[in-house]
């Protein structure tokens, strides 16, 4: 099956070894939106150095949380890096709040998710993200293209639950690949 013009929002990316780009490195991306007009994700194993929820809500002027220093920030990609995003189970909405494709998924970015998580009402799951990754048009069919990406199901626990450094090996397990017989170099058919 090609994946060539297939919608691939709700799935997941993971980046293919000498994918070319070392802010994607092993990387596993939620793919967001994707449509004509480009296509939105979110990198959910890479965690910011040292920025909690917190930091987030304290550079905002907002009341910390009980729970802020608990929640890490992820480095969602390399577009608007100085905007927060919150992708989250669709228990918690907002007026503001988007669905995702499968909608399980939403994402909101405003004050209102920054104040609600780490207390009741919070949505159930959700991962705090500064930037995200994005693609013009055409620009994430030509990376499939040349083999730079592996899709996958999305999957909640994949995505929320497993620790950031063993999200890579789970993803491309998922879909059957050793990551120890896995080659950078691409070859021609």
């Amino acid at each position: 099956m090609s994946l060539m013009n297939e919608n691939l929002s709700g799935q997941m990316l993971l980046a293919m070894p000498g994918i070319g780009d070392p802010r994607f490195d092993r990387s596993v991306v939620y793919i967001f939106e994707h449509g004509p007009e480009g296509a939105m994700g979110f990198v959910v194993n890479q965690p910011a150095e040292d920025v909690t929820l917190n930091d987030i809500l304290e550079s905002l002027d907002l009341p910390i949380s009980d729970n802020g220093d608990r929640m890490k920030a992820y480095l969602g990609g390399p577009v608007e890096t100085g905007r927060g995003f919150v992708l989250h189970t669709s228990d918690y909405t907002a007026s503001t709040t988007s669905l995702g494709n499968n909608h399980r998924i939403a994402l909101t970015a405003t004050l209102e998710i920054m104040e609600v998580l780490g207390k009741h009402g919070a949505p159930d799951r959700s991962l705090l993200f500064l930037g995200y990754a994005g693609w013009d048009a055409g620009q994430l069919d030509a990376e499939l293209h040349e083999n730079a990406w592996l899709a996958c199901e999305a999957d909640l626990d994949l995505i929320f639950s497993i620790d950031p450094e063993k999200k890579y090996p789970a993803a491309m397990a998922r879909i059957g690949i050793d990551l120890g017989k896995l080659s950078a170099d691409q070859g021609q058919a």
